[in-house]
């Protein structure tokens, strides 16, 4: 099975959160992992701002992003998803940043995975998408 990973699951990948666990069994399911790439640019930003914060090294962080990127399958550029993603932000008034993702598993029709529940309910009201919460 495919599915859309956003960065509030990516991150607790390789960042201990409340969560980790659960986001360690979806990356050992075997399914293919898939994102729009910028991604890239959350993950590193939740790193980023853990080692700001000296709860990680700047080697570890430099690791942890690295790590995250290799766990996709496959990463899509967001210029292939811009159009969808303005309207599902318009329609959703939510931040286009998470309407990627939307986009995303709507366009590939799979499920999206996310711990992020203000999206979730942001996007309850949308058919042919199903977001899951970590």
């Amino acid at each position: 099975m495919t599915l859309v990973v956003d960065a509030s699951v990516a991150a607790k990948w390789v960042l201990q959160e409340d969560g980790s666990d659960r986001a360690a069994a979806l990356r050992g399911s075997g399914d293919d992992l898939i994102a729009p790439s910028l991604i890239v640019a959350e993950i590193g930003n939740a790193i980023w701002k853990r080692a700001i914060w000296r709860e990680v090294s700047a080697w570890d962080a430099v690791r942890a992003v690295q790590t995250a990127i290799n766990l996709f399958t496959r990463l899509i550029a967001p210029s292939e998803l811009a159009a969808r993603s303005t309207e599902i932000a318009i329609e959703l008034r939510h931040p286009i940043y998470d309407c990627f993702y939307v986009a995303l598993a709507e366009r590939e029709r799979c499920p999206m995975i996310t711990a992020d529940r203000r999206l979730i309910a942001a996007a309850k009201a949308m058919k042919g998408v199903e977001l899951r919460l970590l």
